[in-house]
């Protein structure tokens, strides 16, 4: 049974050749998704520009209206004709497409706005008289002379009014300007040292600031850091470590959050080459496998990182809307961004974020459970009786018995030789419900979770005696042999010698086989086909495979969960004073195993005004 095949007809199609504003509206349709695809456009033309000054307004989550001025070098009347010209650009010159050192080159930006939405361009450059051009689904107007200080606004109205059909694919007005916002902070980040204005001005009025970024001052540390503080919050900047490394022609700089800080989703990982924002899975597997030894799957890194490189060395023309690029060797990239998080995160010791002192102190705050406005009422003349007896001494020696019970251990926490200001964990006061070590600083006091902070001390013992021994790898007595295809038998000999130092060990064996001679010792009993796949599959996705290392971690952090301290376990004064100086000395040991913090640290100031004292 057959089925006729509607692409088959009996005419013979004839080739046409399509005017320019059916090309505008395909051309659209790949750079022009919805509102905030605009507004990026827009807004990277205005910073191409040089424009140091750029206000961004919408109305109607941008669907009716969007406007964004700047006060960049402008354009003659001259100029704006040839902007709304398909593939017409002052970017490049066209005879390298790989040396593109600006976010806008192909020139189908304005051309693609003015087929699906009234445009509208005001522009004056410097000794040049100001002047103004409309479009109109794709149909000019004529240059006219507008009255402008300098710089440009561009004016986009009822957006897909051409094409009604996207219209239906829009979402909530809400969401179209999350988007919206979204883009611009994105940009924001990428341009510490242009200032940024987002404004609603949807319905009658003036409308409502949404979001500002003043210009930064200082170096790019400096400025980036103010940045991200206004852009994504006080606490990040609180609790994210500087990054800058450099690897044969790749600059990475940035911020990366501690792992205590971090989010239930992706949505606080940004990143960014050649200032360029991009969503590329290659550095977000990255950044995953630069944490994935301090976080448990269902949580996620925070982080702004920026690849600055030669724009030879990668390619940003692989994605109509620019938002994936292509190293030369992705394999430095990924390595590069690895290595250096990895660093950074070392060197942050024991330090936990500031977040897990507020969560703390928020937990022992009592929800209000109405909205009843507290103050202090007067008591009566029959309740100040009582309270004046129960203050009396006699009332103390009273209840002295009841309330006055205090739980000492068999050995009484001795005082240690330095001061508790000498320790950035404190000196040890006690130990309750044999778990938690209460230290006490100079500043406010420290609890411990015994087990948890162990069990991360030991795992980083193990793996550094990992590192220097390396992997044990048991013989197999008879060799596994694995049929695999061409493709994938070449790609898993490639990284051969980094699995043997793993303690796999793999050689070809005739056609697309490979032969399985050892694996990981503390392993135990493996699958090696079906490990071997895993790898594989790691290697299409990532360029790279962690999964044997991880394998391996796991194992060690479950060894080191077995071997550490247990709850339940009294202590002595001295273990508690070791256990606090090892955690002080030892990388990491904010956090467990699993992402969670150790310790937990309250300063005197904030459990003042827990109590009313403040």
């Amino acid at each position: 049974m057959s089925f006729a095949n509607p692409k088959i007809a009996d005419i013979r199609p004839v080739i046409r050749q399509l005017d320019d504003a059916a090309i505008n509206r395909i051309a659209a349709g790949e750079v022009v998704e919805r509102p905030a695809s605009a507004v990026k456009e827009l807004v990277e033309n205005a910073i191409d520009a040089g424009a140091r000054r750029i206000t961004v307004e919408y109305a109607d989550g941008g669907k009716t209206l969007i406007r964004v001025t700047d006060d960049g070098c402008g354009m003659t009347p001259d100029d704006l004709v040839l902007a709304l010209s398909r593939h017409a650009t002052s970017k490049i010159d066209g005879s390298d497409l790989l040396n593109i050192r600006t976010f806008g080159f192909r020139g189908e930006a304005l051309p693609s706005l003015g087929a699906v939405g009234r445009l509208s361009i005001s522009s004056r450059a410097a000794g040049q008289e100001g002047a103004e051009i409309t479009v109109s689904g794709g149909r000019h107007g004529d240059v006219r002379p507008a009255a402008l200080n300098g710089g440009t606004i561009v004016v986009l109205r009822d957006l897909f009014h051409a094409t009604p059909a996207r219209l239906k694919f829009l979402r909530t007005d809400r969401a179209e300007a999350q988007a919206i916002g979204d883009v611009v902070k994105r940009l924001a980040m990428a341009e510490p040292f242009v200032r940024f204005t987002l404004r609603d001005v949807s319905g009658d009025g003036p409308g409502r600031e949404v979001f500002r970024a003043d210009a930064e001052q200082g170096d790019l540390f400096e400025a980036l850091h103010g940045r991200l503080a206004q852009v994504l919050g006080r606490e990040f900047a609180d609790n994210a470590l500087p990054v800058d490394a450099q690897r044969e022609g790749l600059h990475l700089t940035g911020f990366a959050a501690l792992p205590t800080y971090s989010r239930g989703s992706a949505v606080a990982q940004y990143l960014f080459v050649n200032g360029r924002p991009v969503r590329d899975k290659l550095l977000i597997g990255a950044l995953r496998g630069a944490y994935h030894d301090f976080l448990s799957r269902d949580r996620h890194p925070a982080a702004a990182l920026f690849i600055d490189c030669d724009p030879m060395l990668v390619d940003v023309n692989v994605h109509p809307a620019k938002s994936e690029v292509r190293f030369r060797d992705p394999g430095l990239a990924r390595g590069l961004i690895v290595s250096a998080l990895r660093h950074a995160l070392a060197e942050a010791g024991h330090r936990a974020s500031t977040t897990v002192a507020g969560a703390t102190l928020g937990a022992m705050r009592p929800e209000p459970t109405g909205a009843r406005v507290y103050q202090m009422d007067r008591p009566s003349l029959g309740a100040r009786g009582a309270a004046h007896q129960a203050q009396a001494p006699a009332g103390f020696a009273e209840t002295a018995g009841m309330w006055g019970r205090v739980e000492t251990p068999a050995e009484p926490v001795t005082e240690p030789a330095a001061p508790a200001s000498d320790y950035p964990l404190g000196t040890a006061r006690g130990q309750v419900h044999e778990n938690y070590i209460i230290a006490q600083t100079a500043t406010g006091m420290v609890i411990v979770d015994q087990h948890a902070a162990h069990e991360r001390l030991v795992y980083e013992r193990l793996k550094r005696q990992m590192a220097e021994n390396g992997v044990a790898a048991q013989a197999l007595l008879i060799p596994e042999i694995v049929e695999l295809s061409a493709g994938d038998c070449a790609r898993l000999l490639e990284v051969a010698d980094d699995l043997a130092r793993l303690g796999l060990g793999i050689e070809a064996f005739g056609g697309n086989a490979v032969a399985v001679r050892e694996t990981p010792a503390i392993l135990g009993t493996v699958d090696a086909r079906a490990m071997l796949l895993d790898i594989l599959d790691e290697l299409a996705d990532q360029s790279d495979s962690t999964l044997l290392q991880a394998r391996i971690e796991a194992i060690l952090s479950r060894i080191a969960c077995h071997g550490s301290i247990r709850s339940g376990r009294w202590m002595r004064a001295e273990e508690m004073n070791a256990l606090l100086r090892e955690m002080e000395e030892t990388p990491h040991s904010g956090q467990c195993n699993h992402g969670r913090p150790t310790y937990v640290e309250l300063k005197l100031a904030d459990i003042e005004r827990l109590f009313g004292r403040t």
